[in-house]
């Protein structure tokens, strides 16, 4: 069973088979976030502390931290967020980009063990990025494309994954510190992007052995009605294997559905955190069951 360990100075975080799944906080990005962009750019963080907050009480269980930002000091910009970032929550952070200074300025200032997002096949940003993880005792996201781009055969994709993986492990990184991005399509653009993702998740899982993730807002790219789409996919995901993803914790309808999928799959004990989010209905499991039995024996003496 692969577990991956993450951690903060105050708390632990397991990405695993048999765990709950693992919501990664998205919206520390100004990619595509204008107004964020220009206010980090300029020093102004206040946008950063309001959605680090926001996220963690929603119930996000990590947070993805980057600073990507076109003309901007990015290794400056996203180690002060980093520390910021620690100093306003708990949870341990996956530290994004993919300039690889602005990934050592990240390391340097982090506290516990953090989440690299990210590595691709690219033989070169591999040499880059993996001794980095491997000298901070960190995880790494592997991103399954490589020189020849994103192949829309997911065969290809789980080769790019298998090959980051062995690499990983020739510089002393652990299989279970390798989270696999199997890369989500969008569904309006490539009508087989879900079915091709479950495929591909099911053979990481299987025949690799790691945990994974994916950027999950991608499959509904382009579509209305976007967040009922993701609560969709995500439970579907999480069936075939999916072990965490980088989404947003602040859409209800979200969050009930990955909650929802951990009842389902066995992973919410006793569904205790289903109860705790949802109150405990008309009494106890086991109640339920009894009740459910004297009906069927009513019934059959009707």
């Amino acid at each position: 069973m692969t577990e991956t360990v993450l951690s903060s100075p105050a708390k632990e975080v397991v990405i695993g088979f048999e765990r709950p799944f693992v919501v990664i906080g998205e919206r520390i990005n100004p990619t595509g976030r204008k107004a964020l962009a220009a206010e980090m750019a300029a020093g102004n963080f206040d946008t950063v502390v309001a959605d680090a907050i926001a996220q963690v009480e929603a119930g996000a269980q990590m947070l993805d931290v980057n600073a990507g930002i076109p003309l901007a000091d990015e290794p400056a910009i996203l180690a002060h967020t980093v520390q910021l970032v620690q100093s306003l929550t708990d949870v341990p952070l996956s530290i994004d980009s993919s300039i690889v200074e602005a990934l050592e300025a990240g390391l340097a200032v982090y506290r516990g063990k953090a989440l690299v997002n990210s590595v691709t096949g690219e033989d070169e940003q591999m040499e880059r990025v993996l001794p980095l993880v491997a000298r901070h005792g960190a995880a790494v996201v592997a991103i399954s494309n490589d020189e020849t781009g994103i192949s829309e055969d997911p065969d290809v994709r789980f080769a790019v994954a298998a090959r980051i993986v062995s690499r990983a492990e020739d510089h002393g990184i652990a299989r279970e510190d390798v989270v696999v991005d199997p890369l989500v399509m969008p569904i309006g653009a490539m009508r087989s992007a879900g079915r091709q993702v479950f495929r591909l998740v099911r053979r990481l899982r299987e025949e690799l052995g790691v945990n994974t993730t994916c950027g999950a807002s991608n499959v509904s790219f382009g579509l209305p009605n976007r967040t009922g789409l993701n609560a969709a996919f995500l439970p579907m995901a999480i069936a075939s294997g999916l072990t965490s993803a980088i989404t947003s914790p602040l859409h209800t309808e979200m969050v009930q559905a990955i909650k929802a999928a951990d009842v389902m799959m066995g992973n919410d004990a006793h569904c205790a955190a289903w109860i705790g989010r949802n109150g405990d209905g008309d009494g106890s499991v086991q109640a339920g069951r009894r009740g459910g039995r004297a009906a069927r024996r009513g019934a059959a003496g009707a």
